[in-house]
């Protein structure tokens, strides 16, 4: 009974010893470490940031959004360690500035309206014509007649990117509609808007807002995951060159059982390191 006991004790220890050991790495560790770019991001990097800086306070990270495009710049430019995408990145900037991506997670993009709106499902040509600006009205897709109203992500967004691509197969949105700069303002604004439609990032999802059926394509993170549901995207970190010293580490951290964890409570589906 005693072996018994001192191996399943020895089971433990090793298991909790695993577990520490991610953040283990940052022991000794000081500095700051900025962090930029794709706001879906911002929910797994700040999680990932407060378990380091709680562990090692002799560490600083930031995190920051501002986009895709922001991110692509901030880190080339080296303004900042890491710079996050929703989107790969185009030969263009990986040319120019020297960019090594690391993706870690899967995101969908989910189209959503209003909870109020009676219009939650509709075929993807349906949804194009809507975003190119042919179908003008609700009533027109069996809804209450009210004008629709377009959000859409700024330029250089990689949910907008992922979008556009994806839902309206390269397609682009029509002119005047209201550009928004996060996914957080975008929910905000459907939320508020009764006649609204847009689009997030899955993870993002909640009952402030209404994700919509397209093609009998349910949005949801397990659908994205088991490819039901096909509006999806990566989201990357990506580094000027190979990273070292504390960013490779935090990077490695995102990769890590932690890391995984805090990816899925934010609602995407990890990526094991390549």
């Amino acid at each position: 009974m005693k072996r018994i006991l001192s191996a399943l004790a020895l089971i433990l220890l090793s298991a909790s010893l695993a577990a520490a050991a991610p953040l283990d790495s940052f022991n000794g560790q000081k500095g700051t470490l900025d962090i930029a770019g794709g706001t879906a991001h911002i929910p797994v990097m700040k999680k990932a940031a407060q378990a380091i800086m709680t562990a090692n306070h002799d560490i600083r990270i930031t995190v920051a959004g501002g986009g895709s495009g922001v991110g692509v710049q901030k880190v080339g430019e080296g303004l900042v360690q890491i710079g996050n995408t929703g989107r790969a990145l185009k030969q263009g900037e990986i040319d120019r500035y020297g960019l090594v991506s690391f993706p870690f997670a899967i995101d969908g993009v989910a189209i959503v309206v209003n909870p109020a709106n009676g219009v939650q499902a509709m075929s993807k040509a349906q949804l194009k014509d809507v975003f190119a600006g042919k179908v003008k009205n609700w009533k027109e897709l069996g809804g209450k007649d009210a004008p629709i109203s377009l959000y859409v992500r700024e330029d250089g967004s990689g949910t907008r990117e992922t979008f556009e691509e994806r839902a309206l197969d390269k397609g682009t949105s029509a002119g005047g509609a209201n550009v928004v700069n996060s996914n957080g303002a975008m929910k905000t604004a459907v939320a508020q808007d009764e006649n609204a439609i847009g689009y997030v990032g899955i993870g993002h999802l909640d009952n402030s807002i209404c994700g919509v059926t397209v093609d009998g394509m349910v949005p949801s993170q397990e659908n994205a995951a088991n490819g039901s549901y096909t509006i999806t995207r990566l989201l990357y970190m990506n580094t000027k060159g190979e990273p070292s010293g504390l960013t490779r580490l935090f990077v490695d951290y995102i990769y890590s059982p932690d890391g995984k964890e805090f990816i899925s409570s934010s609602g995407y589906i990890p990526v094991d390191k390549k």
